[in-house]
């Protein structure tokens, strides 16, 4: 069976669509570099179906920055079988869209569509386009398999597929096999191929790469806990049923990545990077099998991890760099009713043992919650700013509060009369959807704000003019700052 794994060009005058990989949609300045992250899940599905003895065709227009005319073209060329979509909120009409009208001019291919907003509202897509399966949850690499298997072999459909069933009269009725099941061996998993998925697409232009060539990775699936009410990945990896591959497995594609293609860092995209014993037993690997001489480790991780000095100490030791956290708010009601599970005192003392421990803390902040007033935002300003004058902190992400479909966020929002549109293309971080009782400029001001204040301190200026001695550090902060150009301009009202 022919299958391509396919990401369309979304031409658009708002930019270029960061969507493979992405927690949170956002069109970046096409006037700026653009990159897009490595696809995880969707490469884990194409190598497994490549060892299952089908034609694999990867297909990622805006990795590849063809137009939408070029894109098409190479897809009519392959005439596949199947075509496998992964989409987002703000974009999934645009989809709608390319589904029907590719639909009419070949109706023998069907289309696959996967994503947080198809989990939480499947029947939306089904009703509103030719799709022709919708895979729900985040396991859509074992899913595709199944579906594939399904329509060769007749294989039993898992649970988590939507489809159409033709009826008696000739009418297409919408069938589903229930709710999606979480309960795959992250280790039958073969090692990614990424030949077969372009991996130099991805490796180069990355804000999260200090050295390049880099490569994602992702050990496990999502977070282990998993229970912020915002987070749209808790659509698709709801945190009780947090699964990781052993530690063997994921040094040996460390390894793996090393010596096949020069990989200079890698970022772990796993909700939340695993700690206890399973980090102490990687960070020994690394060091044993002598990885952290040879490479760059970078994650995401949360600030109430449980992690000890001596732990920051071992991760430094075991070539870990860049560390994400979700600081998300000043607020400690806020922090509360997002389900963070966080105290706002726990964080300044883990940023001091990341720092001490040769770590880059990045910190992720929000604004726009609807219960929030104007205080509590200059709050969250005012602590952002302290840690990067307290050099505590090395780089940020400042975003509006986004409440998407299938999220408990979305859901209270919903039902208390809080969002302003239902319109999803205007989901795409550009402005507040939330009623908030702030002002909307305001809002993208005190965004604007959270980058300004906190960037433009003379400690993060000092640091940053430390990295310019080498070419790397030239690269890593030229890219950085095209990106804090392009926030200045995406929240510019």
């Amino acid at each position: 069976m022919k299958i391509a794994i396919a990401y369309p060009p979304l031409e658009s005058e708002k930019g270029v669509p960061l969507l493979s990989q992405n927690r949170q949609f956002q069109w970046f300045p096409s006037l700026l570099t653009t990159y897009s992250i490595y696809p995880v899940v969707p490469a884990s599905a194409a190598t497994l179906l490549k060892k299952a003895g089908h034609e694999i065709y990867w297909l990622d227009g805006i990795a590849e920055k063809w137009s939408y005319k070029k894109w098409e073209k190479e897809l009519q060329k392959i005439k596949p079988d199947l075509v496998f979509f992964e989409t987002k909120t703000p974009v999934v009409k645009r989809y709608w869209k390319i589904i029907d009208n590719l639909k009419d001019k070949r109706n023998k291919t069907r289309y696959i569509l996967v994503g947080d907003h198809v989990t939480a509202l499947p029947e939306e897509s089904m009703e509103n386009s030719k799709v022709d399966y919708i895979l729900t949850g985040g396991d859509y690499d074992f899913l595709l398999l199944n579906l594939v298997n399904h329509l060769i072999k007749g294989e039993k459909l898992e649970p988590g597929i939507w489809y159409r069933n033709e009826t008696l009269d000739m009418k297409s009725e919408i069938k589903n096999t229930g709710k999606f099941q979480l309960n795959h061996d992250l280790n039958s998993l073969p090692t990614i191929d990424r030949k077969l998925t372009k991996w130099e697409l991805y490796a180069y232009k990355n804000s999260n790469f200090y050295r390049a060539p880099g490569a994602y990775t992702m050990f496990g699936r999502d977070c282990w806990w998993g229970r912020c009410t915002f987070c749209s990945w808790t659509t698709l990896y709801p945190g009780a049923y947090w699964r990781v591959v052993k530690v063997e497995k994921a040094l040996d594609e460390i390894g793996f990545l090393i010596n096949k293609y020069k990989i200079r860092e890698i970022m772990d995209d796993s909700g939340t990077f695993p700690v206890g014993l399973w980090l102490k037993e990687f960070c020994e690997g690394m060091i044993k099998r002598g990885y952290a001489k040879k490479i760059r480790i970078n994650c995401n991780m949360r600030f109430n991890a449980g992690l000890s000095k001596k732990d920051y100490q071992l991760m430094g030791k075991a070539g870990f760099r860049f560390i994400l956290y979700g600081l998300e708010s000043a607020s400690q009601a806020t922090l509360d009713k997002i389900n963070k599970n966080l105290k706002v005192g726990q964080i300044s003392q883990v940023l001091q043992w990341a720092k001490e421990a040769g770590l880059m803390p990045h910190l992720t902040v929000m604004v726009g919650y609807p219960w929030e007033k104007e205080k509590e935002v200059m709050k969250t300003i005012s602590l952002a700013h302290d840690f990067f004058q307290q050099g505590l902190a090395d780089s940020l992400q400042a975003t509006v509060v986004i409440p998407y479909p299938g999220t408990p966020l979305f859901k209270y929002c919903d039902e208390n009369n809080l969002l302003k549109t239902k319109d999803w293309e205007r989901y795409d971080m550009r402005e507040p959807i939330i009623k908030t009782g702030i002002n909307e400029e305001k809002l993208l001001r005190a965004v604007r704000s959270l980058y300004s204040r906190s960037i433009w301190t003379p400690r993060f200026i000092f640091n940053t003019l430390k990295q310019l001695n080498s070419l790397d550090g030239v690269k890593y902060v030229g890219f950085q700052g095209l990106k804090y150009l392009a926030k200045l301009w995406e929240f510019r009202k």
